[in-house]
């Protein structure tokens, strides 16, 4: 009977020794598996964030409505001209305000604009909120230009209003990581891709097709070359990398002290909406969207279909990234003022120019599809760590840059901080195992010695 429970205990300890074994070897692999870096994917331009206001505004129509907004709260604002219409909206679960102009008077209003004589340092932006068509001259308008200007805003009704602009309007030629040319330093957006080959996608004003772009300023670290590009009349470009591939941390855009965000989809901003924007100058700033369907008459040309927000920017920030929760908005433009006294930036929405190119956005992987509502009230300081206090933040955090191709899988499978549990695991499995067969060793040496006492005397 001993006998017999020694040889359960010695077979359960077999047993248990063999379950370590297995479950060590699993840890590893899925420690090694866990630390391997996040690969990516790629999402189509149509890809947006969950935006309740803009899909009411699409059903109910340009006639009925006047834009779309997020509220101090957060709430989904739609501006309606009936009261039939305010009722839909209610019923959707957004707040309706009823006005007096719609959004096709608000088009007509623009396009008279455009077809009024061009005025370089000028701007207008449709304000749903107040419900009007704002019309701003800069500090280099004439006086002659700007009472010509205020003329034919009057014309078109009292929802078109004219007023002056602090600072002059320029692009912002000169984020986040800096591109630098012959023709002078601008910051990459966004990775994006064709499916053959990967591509910065930044301001079209940064440089012509043909402009070879660096990462240093000696000129040895050739990043791509301009392979099309869109201004005057839009603002983006595509530089398509030296080497043909973004590399590791393609879904990564920059912020500063080494930190970044990860992108995880693309969308249309809303008036309203907390945002983000990056630049290899100014580093990394928040505010708010104030504006949708901008123009802006730089010295250069005319640029339409902008968005308009409060975040600062300065030179050499031009092309650098817009997001907001880790979805991509937009690449910075141009605009008045700078970080120290506050202005007014314009951004090229990336839906319109990864259409227009037909790319898509590297994002992370598995993220494709991911997005956020928009968010209200920027916060208190206007830069941010990688992740802000707030109702809304730039998105995950991630190193800004990572090594090409990333560790190799050896390398993280002998790494004692990725590895560490599980092989305790496999040797103290391994000692059990060595331990239970040098006792019932020495247990059968010694039944032998007795046995052969017991026969031979």
């Amino acid at each position: 009977m001993r006998h017999a429970r020694r040889r359960m205990v010695r077979r359960a300890t077999r047993w248990a020794a063999v379950g370590g074994l297995l479950l060590g070897g699993a840890m590893v692999t899925q420690a090694a598996m866990a630390s391997e870096p996040a690969r990516t994917s790629a999402v189509p331009f149509g890809a947006s964030a969950a935006d309740p206001g803009g899909a009411l505004v699409a059903t109910l129509g340009a006639s009925r409505t006047a834009g779309n907004w997020v509220d101090s709260e957060g709430r989904p604002v739609v501006a309606v001209t009936d009261e039939r219409a305010a009722a839909e909206v209610r019923r959707a679960g957004a707040v309706a305000k009823v006005v007096s102009h719609s959004m096709n008077e608000f088009e007509q209003a623009a396009k008279a604009l455009r077809a009024a004589p061009r005025v370089p340092g000028t701007a207008w932006v449709m304000d749903y909120r107040a419900n009007r068509v704002v019309v701003r001259g800069d500090s280099t308008v004439s006086a002659a230009d700007w009472s010509r200007m205020t003329r034919v805003a009057e014309g078109l009704g009292g929802f078109v209003r004219a007023e002056r602009a602090g600072g002059t309007f320029t692009t912002r030629l000169n984020g986040a990581q800096p591109i630098l040319s012959t023709g002078g330093r601008c910051s990459a957006g966004f990775n994006v891709t064709d499916g053959k080959a990967d591509f910065i996608l930044t301001a079209g004003h940064c440089g012509p097709k043909g402009s070879v772009w660096f990462a240093n300023s000696q000129g040895t670290q050739q990043l791509g070359t301009t392979v099309q590009q869109d201004f005057p009349g839009s603002d983006f470009s595509l530089v398509r990398y030296a080497s043909g591939k973004a590399g590791a941390g393609a879904e990564v855009v920059a912020i500063g002290g080494g930190n970044g965000v990860r992108i995880t989809g693309v969308a249309d901003p809303t008036v309203g909406q907390r945002v983000f924007r990056s630049g290899s100058t100014s580093g990394l700033h928040d505010g708010q969207v104030t504006g949708l369907n901008a123009t802006v008459n730089y010295p250069e040309g005319t640029v339409t279909g902008l968005i308009e927000t409060n975040v600062c920017a300065e030179p050499g920030d031009s092309g650098g990234p817009m997001f907001s929760e880790g979805v991509a908005l937009g690449v910075t433009s141009g605009g008045s003022g700078d970080c120290a006294a506050g202005g007014t930036t314009f951004f090229q929405p990336v839906t319109a120019a990864m259409a227009a190119l037909k790319v898509r956005m590297i994002v992370a992987a598995g993220a494709a599809g991911q997005s956020a509502a928009p968010s209200a009230e920027p916060s208190a300081t206007a830069t941010h760590s990688a992740i802000a206090s707030g109702a809304a933040s730039p998105g995950s955090s991630a190193p800004s840059t990572g090594a090409a191709g990333g560790p190799s899988p050896l390398a993280r499978l002998t790494d004692p901080r990725n590895v560490g549990p599980g092989l305790l695991v496999i040797g103290g499995s391994l000692i059990a195992l060595v331990a239970t067969r040098y006792f019932r060793s020495e247990q059968d040496r010694k039944a032998y010695q007795r046995h052969y006492s017991a026969t031979w005397g």
